[in-house]
């Protein structure tokens, strides 16, 4: 029997604060839900689940104006499993490969129940009208501290394309955990992502990201859609912890619209500043109390593609780069980064075409 994670509106953080550029906040409690993954994480690292040890991991910031935090993480490049081979970003579910119904029981650290009726944050495998669950198991080879994997029902074996459900648990996993340095992100197939089960990725990094807080060009505002500026060509939204439906819902519009346009992408969900167009002052620009959503569309990536330095999805595309080498985490630069990240970008005239195309298709939703 699992134990299950119940939670509803009220265990929400609202409010989270940045203090002075660091990964401190007002709220430093850790909330149960933050004391159910780190707790499970830990159990299991101590139990020798994971195919490696994770220890205190060499960490760098790079010079330059997107602060980029370089980790060395040479197990994961070693030890990792090897990604499938994926040929479409559609291609079908596939039993016979590896999926999430194959993991050993002892990797699940909880499944969350959302009670909209309200209820005890955390229970063993209590009775629950609630049809729909997210599993989340740990990932045995983590990039950093409590990576775990978030499966809706793993039994419905669906493929790695986002569903509303997923985005929406997704959002409400970060808006759980008082920790700024919580974050979830999504790999679509073509973009890096290694299991072709629909599941999203979440973690701790105790780093600031720029991503938290840059500034935002409006494309539809009545949508909450945004283009994001001075950092790799993507797209923002912002929910608090009151227009999460909403939110899920169009940003499932523009992955649905992607998806069925062939168009890779990455997510990357974490706690940030609401959007702005100008100087921000500094109490807005320290809040922490919604959560940023980014989509980078991007050049598909088909086969069992690796980077030797670093592979670019979710994490690298909002400054967080696990190295493989100890050579290229060492000696690589901002610029050089840039450069590999923007190789996996699209066109800048292809991104300027599909953010029209996106708008009109929010306007007329």
């Amino acid at each position: 029997m699992s134990i299950q994670f119940v939670y509803s509106h009220q265990h929400f953080v609202t409010d989270v604060y940045r203090i002075s550029g660091n990964n401190s906040a007002k709220n430093s409690a850790s909330t149960k839900f933050d004391t159910a993954i780190q707790g499970g994480w830990a159990d299991r690292m101590a139990r020798g689940i994971f195919r490696y040890h994770l220890g205190d991991l060499k960490t760098r910031v790079l010079l330059g104006s997107h602060g980029y935090v370089a980790q060395l993480n040479i197990q994961r490049g070693i030890e990792r499993r090897k990604p499938q081979e994926i040929m479409s970003i559609k291609q079908e579910f596939n039993a016979k490969q590896f999926n999430f119904n194959k993991i050993k029981h002892d990797e699940i650290i909880f499944e969350m129940i959302k009670d909209k009726k309200g209820g005890s944050p955390l229970t063993n495998n209590a009775e629950c009208p609630q049809p729909q669950k997210m599993v989340v198991l740990v990932n045995v080879s983590p990039l950093e501290f409590g990576h775990c994997l978030f499966v809706p029902d793993p039994a419905h074996c669906r493929p790695q394309i986002l569903t509303k459900f997923a985005i929406h648990v997704g959002i409400e996993a970060v808006l759980l955990s008082s920790d700024p340095g919580f974050r979830v992100g999504f790999n679509s197939l073509g973009a890096f992502a290694s299991v072709n089960h629909l599941h999203l990725h979440g973690y701790y990094l105790d780093h600031p990201l720029k991503i938290e807080s840059k500034p935002v060009k409006p494309l539809c505002p009545e949508k909450g859609f945004y283009r994001i500026l001075d950092f790799p060509a993507g797209f923002l939204f912002y929910a608090e912890s009151e227009e999460v439906e909403k939110v899920a819902q169009t940003i499932c519009e523009v992955t649905d619209f992607l998806v069925n346009d062939n168009i890779a992408h990455n997510l990357f969900l974490t706690r940030g500043s609401p959007p702005c167009v100008q100087t921000q002052g500094e109490k807005d620009f320290c809040s922490r109390k919604g959560v940023r959503v980014a989509v980078w569309p991007r050049i598909s990536c088909f086969g069992a593609k690796e980077e030797s330095a670093f592979n670019v999805a979710l994490c690298e595309l909002a400054g967080h780069l696990p190295f493989k080498s100890k050579k290229d985490f060492e000696r690589m630069t901002e610029k050089d980064v840039v450069d590999v990240i923007q190789s996996y970008l699209l066109p800048e005239d292809e991104f300027h075409q599909l953010e029209q195309q996106l708008t009109e298709h929010l306007l007329c939703s």
